[in-house]
């Protein structure tokens, strides 16, 4: 899925123009209103693609620094799923994911998280980061202006 949960008017044919590159077929989206940013649109898409496909995503999109977006792909077969989440404010952070779409952690990360953390605080404050947690709660209130829009379905064509 593509997410852009809020974007200016005269950016979205932009942000058209850049899926459409990633995914190498043209896209049209559907924009609604977004009520948790007045005067800003959303869209979403689900999008198929070989994997990496989301990281394509991703980079077209960054060239906007002022959108808030989020890009999933999901696992295939030897390669795990990822899960993107841009703000503003936060920059960018990103996951690898299970089948189920949980966010993994993978063994490295958790050895220098108990090597480095300073304390309990420090501890719990670096798990909340590899979660993305301050990107989830900067962006669930653009998710919600998401209830019953229309989704654009795209393929990636070759």
């Amino acid at each position: 899925m593509v997410y852009v949960h809020s974007s200016p008017s005269a950016v979205c044919p932009h942000v058209e123009w850049a899926i459409s590159g990633a995914l190498g077929t043209r896209v049209d989206l559907s924009w609604t209103a977004q009520s948790a940013a007045p005067g800003q649109l959303r869209a979403e898409c689900v999008w198929t693609g070989e994997p990496g496909t989301g990281g394509t995503l991703v980079s077209a999109l960054r060239a906007w620094p002022m959108l808030r977006f989020e890009v999933t792909e999901d696992p295939s077969v030897g390669v795990d799923g990822e899960r993107y989440c841009h703000v503003p404010e936060l920059g960018l952070w990103r996951a690898a994911t299970g089948a189920n779409g949980d966010i993994m952690v993978t063994e490295d990360q958790l050895r220098t998280l108990a090597l480095t953390s300073t304390g309990q605080e420090s501890f719990g404050h670096r798990v909340e980061q590899m979660l993305g947690s301050a990107w989830d709660e900067a962006l669930e209130p653009f998710r919600c202006g998401g209830d019953g829009a229309p989704v654009t379905w795209l393929h990636r064509v070759g």
